[in-house]
């Protein structure tokens, strides 16, 4: 089912989905970056931004058009909502009697509708959702018009347009006519929200236009990555010098694993009140990146820079592969706008390509 919306037909889709008792989250502007919150009506979103996106640099700078969705993908993924960064699994209390009694169990999330999910984000929701399964939320995906600086999802084919895994597919239109979204439904509940919207059937021009933005977008990839057998090249150049080069520049801050929609590591932690009656554990964000990270009895396993870079590069396109069946990486390039030396993964293999030991 395929129907063309109206500019004013996206505050109602919000409206509905509010109706329906979803908690509706999109991207807005916050801190000068495009980050994911809730939305009360198509004014929370970047209308007219875009960003400007390289290795260790982002900005967002204005458009010459009232677009919603003119924009590739900040700092903030999904797995925030899937995998929050930081949350109370239980609370206990010590009694005078040395009893310890349970207070509150782990509180359940909202129900969520996602709006303006990139296609590789779908990706990275489905890899994470295989590892950490979490409710499904509604989700309202956004087929990129134009790629980022750092996007290289053509080469992982994860996009740039939506193939499954919505509910509502749109791709906003800007030329050849007025203001308006194609919108393809991909489930049943898509379907029943889509015919409660002001529509009408896409015509020929309507696809036409689609078409020419989805091309543009897979022609703009900022990066690219030969990724048809980086498993088996890792794996044979676990002692390659560039291991070396990149671990003399990586600073080991963990921004490209906090960024990255896959990457799961957490810990653990017991946070006590100061009269030691109260207890709290928390399951938190980690990084492989920080040395504590793979600490075991008698010290850390990997105490340089150069063994957490490697770790992490060769679980995200190599070993992820064996655990989980796919590749970690749908290639979004938050890893290389957000790191702060502009450390490029794709560079990085391109390196141990060229020189294949």
């Amino acid at each position: 089912m395929t129907m063309v919306v109206e500019r004013a037909g996206l505050d109602e889709l919000l409206g509905r989905l509010a109706a329906r008792g979803y908690t509706v989250v999109g991207p807005t502007i916050a801190q000068e970056a495009i980050v994911y919150d809730e939305l009360r009506s198509t004014a929370d979103l970047p209308v007219g931004w875009t960003d400007e996106q390289d290795g260790g640099h982002y900005r967002l700078v204005r458009r010459d058009d009232d677009a919603l969705f003119g924009y590739a993908v900040g700092p903030h993924s999904w797995k925030k909502f899937q995998l929050p960064p930081d949350v109370r699994l239980w609370r206990a209390r010590l009694g005078s009697d040395g009893s310890l009694t349970a207070l509150e169990s782990r509180a359940l999330p909202p129900r969520y509708a996602f709006i303006g999910v990139r296609s590789c984000e779908l990706h990275a929701m489905g890899i994470l959702d295989r590892i950490r399964p979490a409710e499904r939320p509604f989700v309202v995906a956004v087929n990129c018009g134009q790629a980022g600086g750092t996007c290289f999802c053509v080469s992982m084919g994860t996009g740039p347009v939506a193939d499954s895994g919505y509910d509502l597919a749109i791709t906003e239109l800007l030329d050849d006519g007025p203001h308006r979204f194609l919108m393809t439904a991909g489930s049943d509940q898509g379907t029943s929200v889509l015919a409660e919207l002001p529509s009408r059937p896409a015509e020929g021009r309507d696809e036409d236009a689609a078409g020419r933005a989805h091309a543009r977008a897979a022609s703009q990839m900022g990066r690219s990555m030969d990724a048809s057998d980086v498993r088996e090249l890792l794996f044979a150049n676990l002692e390659h010098p560039r291991w070396d080069d990149v671990g003399d520049r990586c600073l080991s801050c963990g921004n490209c694993t906090m960024v990255c929609p896959t990457c799961f590591c957490t810990t653990v932690e017991d946070v006590t009140d100061l009269a030691g009656t109260t207890v709290d554990r928390r399951e938190r964000w980690d990084s492989c990146f920080t040395i504590d990270y793979s600490h075991m009895h008698g010290g850390a396993v990997r105490t340089s820079a150069r063994s957490r870079y490697r770790q992490w590069m060769t679980h995200k396109l190599a070993s992820w592969i064996d655990q989980f069946g796919t590749s970690g990486c749908v290639g979004c390039g938050r890893c290389i706008t957000w790191c702060p030396v502009g450390i490029d993964i794709t560079e990085e293999v391109a390196a141990i390509r060229g020189d294949d030991r």
